[in-house]
């Protein structure tokens, strides 16, 4: 260390230490200091001769900030590898504290120890997972201070009881907060705002102002802090009757949880409850400590006053409009709510926004939703634009010629590629007439500089050989004066004249050539070539060998490929080099799409032709030339420019990028011509560019700008300031840092604050321009652009069915046949009622179209033998039943004679369906009555005369799906069939994995609130595209897809026949009809049933007593209901009722009919409608499962039942089945409306806990599928499991060697799943069938060993009484080997299993074992050999 070296002390004389820390800094000199006066920072490094504990350093960094204001001051500490031994182990203990709050607790009673070069941590409890995370960063801290490698070893001990925990947690707290000062305000118990504050929510009013949440550790004690509550997630307490509420609170710097457990009765948590809400701003007084539950420090809240966020407003009396803006539907690139924005433009006055997404119109749905009635949405797109036509052009200049004169080829060598950076290196030129050379130029130039080793090895020039070489200042004139004024030509000529370009703007030498580029011309004239470069081109014209990468030698080839490219175009009838460029763009339009640069355009819809045409490009470049991106062919957008707004886009852009490149100004005109604005961005957009070495400052920035606007004065074009927001607020930034991050960007962190700017900023931004052009280019003429768009729908408005002929009048003849058929000539009104009202409705709306696409595809499943079940609400319409659609007949329950057609709804008006109404037989005729109808109203379906478009939901059976999508296209044409696209969006779950990388690859730790904050900030990013698994969309026959939205494959995968809806599916409901057209295992078991049995299943009575009876028992099974396995009931494998979780509901609910299963279907299927809500009334007697909402229909029904105008049940019931009340509560009036009509306190609270609710037609035909076949299982019990076992083995969920070997096999590895804690998911699916084994056994039935030559590749098909399980029954061997040994089995008899796998190449020896274990060969010998002895 220098003897001048500063004391600490004597540098930083304002501070002063405390005693102990005199003492110890009095001889401290200071090693190093680095200071950024920027962010008033600084880190300086000591080397003391005296340990310096952890705790004494933060006291002296806090101490000399306060002292000199500092924001940042670090204390480093080196000591040295042979000071180690210094060191206090306590310390590391300090430091992981430091890193990870939960710290506190795990480090309680643990001992320290330094061994060696380790230092031992000695846990009391456990532990070490949680820490460990964290020792790579404690023992790089150690390294830095002992320049050594210092391990940190963490052993176990036995777990700390809760009172060892507690004190030896408590020691330490005490210790940490010895230094603080007391605050003695005291917590408050159960104290409500007082009325003198209006903006006290809780407790006394707060004092002092608050600190920055990413401050706030477990040393911080009470503060204050003030944010916005971002998540909420209070819990009840039953039990002790108590609320603990909790929610996390951000500052956008840091973010805390927030934390109060609080008695019902002392602490009055309601006020809270009702208080807070998601998005409030409040400020908060509290206690920071360690919270157990949480395991994460947490704010305890003494205090809590509600304040005003803090608002971003634009002041500018005249507003922008911004022309550049990516929402979430940007690919993981952007994070701006498309509502969000367009709300926030509206408020701020802004008369427009524009929508220009990455490749992409997926937002414009929201978009349009959003702005209805308060902004015009600009629907536009940053396209990926290739220049297939002229990105360079052939000749440049004013000057035309023939090709017979005189004209000189050159090539230059560089240091190189960047004319701004780089220097040229050697110039070689020749001139040439008529393919001949007359005479050469060669000089090297002295470029001032050591040569790149790798431009040594390119070019074979030395340093040595440019000793002594002529400077440019000597060289360039030579050169200019051998050309003599003549054109000249060069391969990739734009690069060679960009270099003399500059070094003559050096010089101050005017230099405008005309000059041809061979490089383009072989792109047009010879487009068989994958690479243009010049020894490919020379190779495929066989031109002479040459010495590439010298200046001489290459403009000589070049002179021979002209003379070449001369002929050729001579041939094509031209002959003057004016002719050349229009001839080049015809040759490349087309060609090389995918090879050439993608670059940025911007493009809006100026009308509805231009919306048309904008969604047929990003059709075509989603379908036709996608690579990487969607590309835009310029051959493609010349074609269907109408109607659209061409924009020059940002720093990616062709013409920013001419800028950049020092093109011409003739080249730059002519680039900006094709335009209709040109864009200019904030200097903080581009400012990447100076990091690169592109550009050397900000001023470059402005001028690029400025050449820019000057270029748009001379051609008369606007030029519009715009920002390129990629989120909507300046703390969102964060958020985009996370996705760059997955994509591995090493500039991720870089800021970049492309935010949605207001007009205030964009003026300051651009005030370099002068007041007058700022001014125009930020707000007048972005309001031009706007104004120059008409106000038009991205989804055309009303219904566009398709056309199938007449289908109005065959709609009728069905409904009124059926009718006629069920109900007679003459029909009860009730029946004629409801289907003139749902035909009034339907016809009136032309539904007609929608109901007879449905009743074709039933129709057909039908006559292929296969039922189809109604999904979704389909049911609740008796025109549907009556057409053929659904089974479900929505009328109340009644009996009907089959035979005189006698019905008699009055003594239905007890039964919540008709099969729990006792036989009858008709008092007419006598004949048995028929039992019917399930209570169902119309208006769930198609809402109040109609005003819902219909949704037609169908299951088809698995193997049916793809022939009824067959049949779709062919009624409606290929041309005019979609599959309905999905959007895959970023998930809290992998949002939150993002946010956790994003810390651990930067050595960062957070709060659980803060990660939870990080995490929601990256979810509803879009990440992809996919399909609806059934959905299609038909359009009709006198329009195009365009007409309503682009189209693409599912996730751009280019290997796909599939093509999708660009938009996703459900936001053109309304506007186009979709056949929701699902595979489902149900209507596949049903129709094997029927082939083995000859049972229709259709005539199964879904009454009947022993299948009813299953749900409550498994008596008619034949087993006892106390075996541990099976349970109480006989519902194992039962589609609806097969799972632990809804045969545990069937013992809470012993249900006795029909309509209670519907209505525990109903149960199983919402979200918050069960647990936490029908179960605890129905087991407390609260109420009956009767009286509980199961269903949507229920809700409706029950409130006009109490006198409620329908219209406001109908409300609500849509309401509550949405999970709106439960997210917003009721609207006003709706509970005092209730209550006046005498509904039920429970039933109220019970409404408002519901998140989704299942419609009851859907129950019902799920219901009816799962009663037929629990008929089966009942009476044809061999046919059951075969069809059950069938469809588990598709899924591989059946395992022979588990479960064809007897019911004890069958049993262990029932018990060997439920014991282990890490079984998988493929394990429970096992555990199902396994389950239903056993109870297979238990009746009696038995297994047929597999046989090579009896079993099936994939059915469990019936031998002797007994079930023969498939090929696929045995693990691992697919469908592709179970075929192979079918047909490798044909017309053969084996006489050895090595016969056998000769015959079946397929099977594994793996396969080939397992098929021997389970005796599948009988007694085949192993090998054909014939034994003689």
């Amino acid at each position: 260390m220098d003897e001048n070296t500063v004391r600490l002390l004597d540098l930083f004389r304002a501070y002063e230490p405390e005693a102990d820390l005199k003492e110890l800094l009095d001889d401290v000199k200071i090693f190093s200091a680095e200071v950024d006066m920027k962010t008033r920072s600084a880190l300086v490094t000591i080397c003391p001769d005296r340990y310096v504990a952890l705790k004494q350093v933060r006291r002296i960094e806090r101490g000399i900030s306060r002292a000199y204001g500092i924001h940042k001051f670090t204390l480093r500490t080196c000591y040295g590898t042979d000071n180690l031994s210094l060191l206090k182990p306590e310390d590391v203990g300090d430091f992981l504290k430091e890193l990870f709050a939960p710290c506190m607790s795990i480090l309680a009673g643990c001992q320290y120890r330094l061994e060696g070069e380790t230092v031992v941590l000695q846990l009391k409890g456990n532990g070490k997972d949680m820490l460990r995370p964290h020792v790579a960063r404690a023992e790089r801290w150690l390294k830095d201070m002992f320049d050594t490698t210092v391990k940190i070893d963490i052993q176990v001990g036995k777990e700390l009881d809760a009172q060892e925990l507690f004190e030896a947690t408590e020691k330490i707290r005490q210790s940490a907060v010895a230094h603080m000062p007391e605050i003695k305000e005291p917590a408050p118990k159960a104290k409500v705002a007082a009325a003198s504050n209006p903006n006290l929510l809780y407790g006394k009013p707060i004092k002092g102002d608050p600190i920055p949440m990413n401050t706030i550790s477990m040393d911080s004690g009470r503060v204050v802090v003030e944010g916005e509550i971002f998540a909420m997630e209070h819990r009840e307490l039953t039990k002790t009757k108590a609320w603990v509420i909790n929610f996390d609170l951000t500052d956008y710097k840091g973010s805390v949880r927030v934390n109060r457990y609080m008695d019902i009765k002392r602490d009055k948590p309601q006020v809270l409850l009702d208080g807070l809400s998601k998005g409030m701003w409040v400020k908060i007084f509290g206690k920071v400590s360690f919270n157990r539950f949480e395991n994460d420090i947490t704010l305890e809240p003494y205090s809590i006053e509600v304040g005003k966020k803090p608002q971003r407003q634009d002041t500018a009396e005249e507003k922008r409009v911004e022309l550049h803006l990516h929402t979430v539907m940007s690919t993981m690139d952007a994070l701006t709510p498309t509502a969000d924005v367009v709300n926030l433009a509206a408020k701020w006055g802004h008369k427009a926004i524009g929508i220009t997404d990455h490749g992409v119109a997926q937002a414009y749905p929201d978009a349009m939703k959003a702005g209805k009635g308060k902004i015009k949405i600009l629907y536009g797109c940053e396209g990926y634009f290739v220049n297939d036509i002229d990105d360079k052009i052939a000749v440049k200049g004013k000057e035309d010629f023939d090709f017979h004169q005189e004209y000189v080829v050159f090539d230059l060598e560089t240091t190189g590629l960047s004319f701004a950076h780089d220097a040229i290196t050697e110039i070689g030129a020749a001139i040439y007439k008529d393919g001949k050379m007359d005479r050469q130029f060669q000089t090297f130039v002295d470029p001032k500089r050591r040569l790149p080793q790798k431009i040594i090895e390119l070019t074979g020039i030395t340093d040595a050989m440019l000793v002594g070489a002529p400077q440019l200042e000597e060289a360039i004139p030579a050169f200019l004066e051998f050309c003599g004024g003549r054109p000249l030509a060069a391969h990739n000529a734009d690069f060679d004249v960009s270099f003399v370009k500059a070094a003559c703007q050096k010089l101050g030498i005017t230099f405008e050539p005309t000059y041809l580029d061979t490089l383009v011309m072989a792109q047009g004239l010879m487009p068989g070539l994958n690479k243009y470069k010049l020894n490919v081109v020379a190779d495929a014209l066989s031109l002479p060998d040459f010495n590439h990468h010298r200046a001489v030698d290459d403009a000589m080839t070049v002179g021979y490929m002209l003379e070449r490219f001369f002929q050729m175009l001579e041939e094509k009838g031209i002959t003057h080099v004016s002719a050349i460029n229009d001839a080049m763009s015809g040759m490349k339009a087309g060609n090389k799409i995918a090879s050439l640069q993608a670059r940025h355009i911007i493009l809006f819809a100026k009308n509805n032709t231009g919306l048309r045409n904008l969604y047929r490009l990003i059709s075509y470049s989603h379908l036709r030339y996608y690579k990487r991106v969607p590309r835009i062919p310029k051959s493609e957008l010349v074609k269907w420019r109408e109607g659209l707004i061409i924009g020059s886009a940002c720093e990616a852009g062709e013409l920013f990028q001419a800028v950049v490149a020092n093109r011409s100004w003739d080249e730059l005109l002519r680039i900006a011509s094709f335009y209709d604005f040109l864009e200019i961005q904030p200097i903080c957009n581009n400012r990447f560019m100076i990091t690169k070495g592109i550009a050397e400052n900000d001023e470059d920035l402005r001028n690029y700008n400025r050449t820019i606007v000057k270029l748009g004065e001379e051609l008369g074009k606007p030029v519009v300031a715009t920002g390129d927001v990629h989120f909507l607020n300046p703390e969102d930034e964060i958020f985009r840092h996370i996705l760059l991050a997955t994509k591995k960007f090493d500039d991720a962190d870089k800021s970049l604050p492309i935010y949605f700017k207001s007009t205030d900023e964009m003026l300051e931004e651009f005030s370099y321009l002068g007041e007058e052009k700022c001014r125009e280019v930020v707000v007048t003429n972005t309001n031009l652009i706007a104004d120059m768009c008409d106000e038009i729908r991205p989804v055309p408005h009303n219904l566009f069915p398709p056309s199938i002929e007449n289908s109005a009048g065959q709609l009728k003849d069905l409904v009124y046949g059926k009718m006629r058929d069920l109900y007679g000539d003459n029909p009860p009104r009730i029946v004629t009622e409801r289907i003139e009202t749902e035909l009034s409705a339907i016809l009136g709306r032309h539904y007609d179209v929608i109901y007879m696409s449905a009743q074709k595809l039933v129709a057909n499943s039908l006559e292929h033998g296969y039922l189809v079940g109604s999904r979704g609400s389909v049911g609740s319409s008796l025109v549907a039943f009556m057409s053929g659609i659904t089974e479900v007949n929505s009328l109340p329950a009644h009996y009907r004679c089959p035979n005189c057609k006698h019905t008699d709804f009055e003594a239905g008006a007890a039964y919540g369906c008709g099969a729990d109404m006792p036989d009858a037989v008709c008092p007419v005729c006598g004949a048995n009555y028929a039992k019917d109808g399930f209570d169902i109203p119309f208006e769930t379906f198609l809402g109040f005369g109609g005003d819902k478009v219909p949704d037609i939901d169908l299951n088809f059976s698995g193997e049916y799906q793809s022939k009824a999508h067959a049949y779709c296209i062919e009624m409606f044409g290929s041309s005019h069939v979609f599959r309905a696209g999905t959007i895959g969006t970023v998930a809290e779950k992998t949002a939150y994995g993002y946010a956790m990388k994003y810390l651990q690859e930067r050595g960062l730790t957070a709060s659980k609130a803060e990660e939870n904050r990080l995490a929601l900030g990256c979810t509803g990013v879009k990440r992809t595209t996919g399909q609806h698994p059934g959905g299609l969309v038909v359009i009709p026959g006198d329009k195009e897809i365009y007409d309503f939205c682009p189209v693409q494959h599912p996730a751009d995968d280019p290997d796909t026949d599939i093509i999708t809806t660009h938009f996703e599916y459900h936001c053109m409901e309304e506007n186009l009809l979709k056949l929701d057209m699902l595979g489902h295992d149900d209507p596949t078991m049903i129709r094997m049933l029927e082939d083995m049995t000859g049972v229709d299943a259709k005539k199964i009575p879904l009454d009947d007593p022993a299948t009813k009876e299953i749900f409550r028992s498994p008596a008619p099974l034949g087993l006892p209901d106390d075996d541990p396995i099976i349970g109480k009931t006989g519902s194992i494998g039962i589609p609806e009722f097969g799972t632990s979780f809804t045969r545990q509901m069937l013992v809470d609910t012993q249900p006795d009919g029909f309509d209670m299963l519907v209505r525990l279907s109903g149960f199983s299927h919402g979200t918050d409608v069960w647990l936490g809500n029908a179960k605890d009334l129905i087991l407390s007697g609260t109420a009956t499962v009767k009286e509980t909402v199961g269903c949507r229909d229920d809700i409706m029904l029950f409130l006009i039942s109490k006198g409620m105008e329908p219209k406001m049940a109908f409300k609500i019931m849509e309401a509550v089945r949405k999970g709106k009340v439960k997210k917003g509560g009721f609207q006003d009036g709706w509970v005092e409306k209730m209550q006046e009509l005498g509904v039920p306190k429970w039933y109220i609270e019970s409404l408002a806990k519901i998140a989704y609710l299942f419609p009851k037609a859907h129950a019902v035909a799920y219901v009816m599928m799962a009663f037929r076949i629990a008929w089966f299982k009942v009476h044809e019990p061999l046919a059951f499991y075969s069809a059950y076992f069938y469809r588990k083995s598709q899924k591989g969920g059946f395992d022979a060697e588990m479960m064809t070997q007897g019911i004890d096999n069958v049993r262990k590895n029932i018990e060997r799943i439920k014991n282990d804690p890490e079984s998988t998911d493929k394990d429970e699916d096992l555990l199902t069938t396994l389950e239903a084994c056993y109870e297979f056994y238990l009746r009696g039935l038995e297994f047929a060993p597999i046989d090579i030559y009896k079993s099936h590749a994939t059915k469990f098909n019936l031998e002797d009484g007994k079930l023969l399980p498939p090929f696929v029954a045995v693990s691992g061997l697919g469908e592709s080997a179970a075929w192979d040994i079918m047909e490798g089995r044909e017309g053969k008899h084996f006489i050895s299993i090595e016969e056998f796998s000769e015959a079946c190449p397929k099977v594994s020896k793996t396969h080939m074992d397992l098929l021997r274990a389970l005796g599948a060969f009988g007694d085949l010998p192993e090998t054909s050999q014939v034994t003689l002895f």
